[in-house]
């Protein structure tokens, strides 16, 4: 065999070699919210991540509380959450390297058509939580520290009503994690915390034909995307209480240097680019549009 021949012989060897090792390179983990996974989304986004950089993703779908905590403990390479507070609060600690603006939906307070707090056409969310309180009716909370659960929280405050401090604990990937949140005080007739996430509070509320927070995405497909719908009706949105917007922050290898941080930063980029974009902008669900992009 001449050296030409061995030489491009000894070339393709390496390439073969080196080409599972350089795939798995591309291969990163991420803590996303349950909404998230619920609505669809990530079954059409990250096919098409995959298709233009190569890079795969691992799901990991809980509550954001838990999706940032995986975060601190470098037990991903990235989060997709939906909690801006605690979000910049992550980046801040130096845990992410940057939070990415990717898009947003709203959240919204569903309920059975009956109404029996009156509570359709209210924008903000806040009145329409006096108005279900003021009538006891049934609300079912995630109560999961969840991004879904902490606006929840944010708007029983804003709707001044006796609030009242609760300690419950989450067995998240077998830990018992304590949880303190408030709630309305003296409404164990009526509220519900059940620890769960949005598909299973949304099926769970609907069995007791109660109210409960969602994000709009989850809502549109266990309305509309399933062979057996919630029996629900969305009766309070569109106020400015109701914003919902989503980031992605890749974990810093400052705090873990064995996450992934360039292969995470390079999906970032993907995501907020005009591609990444469009992909968001265009899922639906029968003709209902889930996310809005935010990337600038």
């Amino acid at each position: 065999m001449k050296l030409e021949q061995l030489l491009a012989c000894g070339l393709t060897m390496a390439l073969m070699a080196a080409g599972p090792a350089m795939a798995a390179d591309k291969i990163i983990k991420m803590s996303t919210t349950t909404s998230t996974q619920d609505s669809g989304l990530l079954d059409v986004l990250l096919p098409a991540l995959e298709k233009d950089t190569g890079i795969q993703v691992k799901v990991i779908a809980k509550g954001t509380g838990a999706a940032i905590r995986d975060g601190v403990d470098g037990n991903v390479d990235a989060i997709f959450v939906h909690d801006t507070a605690r979000e910049e609060t992550f980046v801040k600690d130096g845990y992410g390297s940057k939070r990415y603006a990717v898009m947003h939906n709203d959240f919204i307070l569903v309920g059975p058509a009956a109404d029996q707090a009156k509570i359709k056409g209210t924008a903000e969310g806040a009145e329409a939580l006096k108005k279900i309180a003021a009538a006891k009716a049934t609300f079912v909370s995630r109560g999961d520290d969840s991004g879904t659960h902490a606006k929840e929280q944010e708007l029983w405050k804003a709707a001044a009503l006796p609030l009242e401090t609760v300690t419950s604990t989450l067995e998240k990937d077998g830990k018992q994690i304590p949880i303190k949140a408030v709630q309305p005080a003296n409404a164990k007739d009526w509220y519900l915390s059940v620890g769960q996430g949005m598909g299973k509070t949304l099926t769970l509320t609907d069995e007791k034909q109660a109210y409960t927070l969602a994000d709009r995405g989850s809502f549109i497909k266990y309305k509309y995307g399933r062979e057996v719908p919630v029996n629900l009706e969305i009766l309070c949105e569109g106020g400015n209480q109701l914003a919902n917007p989503y980031g992605f922050i890749p974990v810093s290898q400052a705090k873990h240097p064995h996450a992934k941080t360039a292969v995470a930063e390079e999906m970032a980029q993907w995501l907020v680019s005009a591609k990444g974009q469009q992909v968001i902008a265009d899922y639906k669900l029968l003709g209902k549009q889930l996310f809005f992009p935010d990337a600038k």
